[in-house]
């Protein structure tokens, strides 16, 4: 038996057709808001960065890769980090498979991380990636885009300010630091645009803004348990080499 609600088929089908007029307006509005972040201005960046990449230093508009668009997730791995967190590790798992079809639309993903290029070369190795990965640890790039703090650690947003979520030191833990080291770091998405030679910031985003490279997420809010988190939040995320340790 379930305390769930139980209908006849008819019933639900009347309940699902209801829901579908939301769905419909929740798409609409996401195509509004689609189009309103492609009329964002621009912003002209006129400062030399320069990366640490597996084939040499590359600067800013030498990871186009000869595309016109650029998109970087800002991957939480900070110098004291020893590994990188099951949260955006579970983030990378998801992008790999997307890179064919994105550069089929002139788009270049890749990570960028402000710990030294041989522990992000040693992890990438580990979990099997093929998406480009550079470090920022010899340029002020995740500092200046606000992914990584310069003095003091950055804090997630939230209501509660006496105390972090469990998912912080669960992670700063998993990634072999202490949680001021862990928070040091901040998962952000940066995009640009590459146009006669110049390089324009066209989008930013932060914290939950980042979930849609979380493509776990809409799958698990149309199953009957949605997300099922609770109070613990993220904590259930394993690197995807750990879940048979469980």
């Amino acid at each position: 038996m379930t305390d769930h609600q139980v209908a006849s088929r008819e019933e639900w089908q009347a309940a699902r057709e209801e829901l579908l007029k939301r769905e419909k307006e929740h798409t609409r509005t996401a195509d509004v808001l689609a189009r309103q972040r492609r009329e964002l201005p621009w912003v002209a960046i006129d400062k030399e960065y320069r990366f640490d990449a597996d084939d040499g230093t590359r600067t800013l508009a030498e990871l186009f890769d000869g595309r016109s668009q650029l998109m970087v997730y800002h991957f939480m791995y900070g110098p004291s980090y020893q590994a990188a967190d099951p949260v955006n590790s579970s983030i990378a798992d998801g992008l790999d498979g997307l890179l064919p079809h994105l550069h089929a639309r002139d788009v270049t993903l890749l990570l960028v991380s402000q710990a030294p290029l041989v522990k992000l070369q040693a992890y990438k190795q580990r979990m099997g990636w093929s998406i480009p990965w550079v470090s920022a640890a010899n340029t002020d790039f995740n500092v200046d885009f606000g992914a990584s703090a310069a003095q003091e650690p950055l804090r997630p947003p939230g209501p509660d300010e006496d105390g972090l979520p469990p998912v912080v030191a669960q992670n700063a833990a998993a990634a072999g630091t202490d949680i001021p080291g862990y928070l040091s770091e901040s998962p952000a998405v940066t995009v640009f645009t590459l146009t006669s030679g110049a390089v324009y910031q066209t989008y930013a985003t932060t914290w939950r803004g980042v979930e849609f490279l979380m493509n776990y997420y809409p799958i698990l809010d149309r199953v009957p348990k949605g997300r099922d988190e609770g109070g613990a939040w993220q904590t259930w995320l394993r690197r995807h080499d750990e879940y048979d340790r469980q």
